[in-house]
């Protein structure tokens, strides 16, 4: 029987390092800088779990997680602080040729792709808590610090916690070499409770843009993942007040389903005795058809708020299923599948082989668009 390393909110055994990520579609950043292993934001949706987390399940066990997925939120892993090791993945960084890029990646290091680099470690002990927070406090400045003075990269900062001012004066110093942002699916409080329970409320978050913004920093936001219960008038109302802050960028997506992510969200609306729409989560097609409804609702009311050039929606790759659209349409119209004439049959083909490609292009030009930089554009 293996000897427990320590508890849910401790240190993980292995520091931490700049590593290149694996974004598709995304024009995020071509690194990531990952404080901890888990996060105690506990957002329900979250999709880490089944692309990180749950790689790490028999290390994670020694930490008392027996599984990673389910028991998202109830830990967090505060990755050590080793300088050295952080500065050769920082060189190595620094001398990767362009050209061996992911060319939407803006040469950047995302904090943090996998977890938020300001979140609260809750501890079983006030001493616990307060040498992970003043441990993770130190690794995130200094780690800006040797990028800023050692380096020629830039930097995108995406969180979730108001505790990021306490860096502004140090984002100032990089000046269009840092973008900082804040994911903010909605401005409901009460809705947010439900798929984000223990992060910060969003009221909080968009206060902490307009901050930002006021200190002089470039901002963008994330709107991801919108809920199904964001209409088209909570859409609207988040996308006005995103708007008023004149970000770099608007990213967007839908909740995508990933590994166990929809009982989670289930079981913590159930445990809350709180409806929500999870129907749209049943089966592939229902999926799709929330998906691409809420992608193009966006797109509609950004061009209605004169903000469409900075938005950058991230369809899911698993949108691409030309089966489901030609099924949806036909479905929509009501269309037999008995045709009278050959004729007709030939000119139903036509129009689905032409409403694909409209949709295959659509999808493409979000696929490949690069998001904005200072200093770029």
């Amino acid at each position: 029987m293996s000897v427990p390393l320590g508890e849910p909110f401790d240190f993980w055994h292995v520091p931490a390092r700049i590593e290149r990520n694996n974004f598709k579609y995304k024009s995020l950043s071509s690194w990531s800088f990952n404080i901890a292993v888990g996060c105690a934001h506990a957002c329900r949706f979250c999709y880490v779990p089944s692309a990180s987390a749950i790689k790490q399940g028999p290390n994670l066990a020694k930490y008392g997680v027996h599984d990673p997925d389910a028991e998202w939120g109830n830990y967090s892993l505060l990755r050590p602080w080793d300088e050295e090791a952080f500065l050769a993945s920082l060189r190595k960084a620094e001398r990767t040729a362009p050209g061996e890029l992911n060319p939407d990646g803006n040469r950047a290091i995302i904090y943090c792709s996998t977890t938020d680099p300001y979140q609260v470690f809750r501890a079983s002990s006030p001493d616990k808590q307060k040498l992970l927070s003043a441990a993770s406090q130190h690794m995130v400045r200094r780690s800006l610090e040797l990028i800023l003075r050692h380096s020629t990269l830039n930097v995108r900062i995406l969180t979730r916690s108001p505790l990021a001012r306490r860096d502004f004066d140090l984002y100032k110093e990089f000046g269009d070499r840092l973008l900082f942002g804040m994911s903010l699916p909605t401005l409901n409080n009460d809705l947010a409770k439900i798929y984000e329970p223990k992060a910060p409320a969003p009221s909080q978050r968009i206060e902490t843009l307009q901050e930002a913004r006021d200190a002089g920093l470039h901002v963008y936001v994330a709107m991801a993942p919108t809920y199904p219960e964001c209409g088209e008038d909570d859409l609207r109302a988040t996308l006005r007040a995103v708007a008023d802050l004149k970000p770099f960028t608007i990213f967007h997506e839908p909740i995508n389903i990933r590994a166990d992510n929809v009982p989670r969200i289930e079981a913590h609306a159930r445990s809350l005795g709180v409806p929500i729409n999870t129907a749209v989560f049943d089966g592939g097609a229902q999926w799709r058809k929330y998906a691409v409804a809420q992608l193009m609702a966006v797109q509609s009311l950004a061009g209605e708020l004169g903000i469409e050039e900075r938005l950058h929606l991230w369809p899911d790759k698993a949108l691409k299923s030309r089966a489901w659209l030609v099924k949806s349409r036909r479905a929509a119209l009501k269309v037999s599948r008995h045709v009278a004439t050959v004729a007709e049959r030939l000119q139903r083909r036509a129009e689905d082989e032409g409403q694909f490609a409209t949709y295959s292009h659509w999808l493409n030009h979000w696929h490949q668009r690069i998001s904005e930089w200072p200093g770029k554009i």
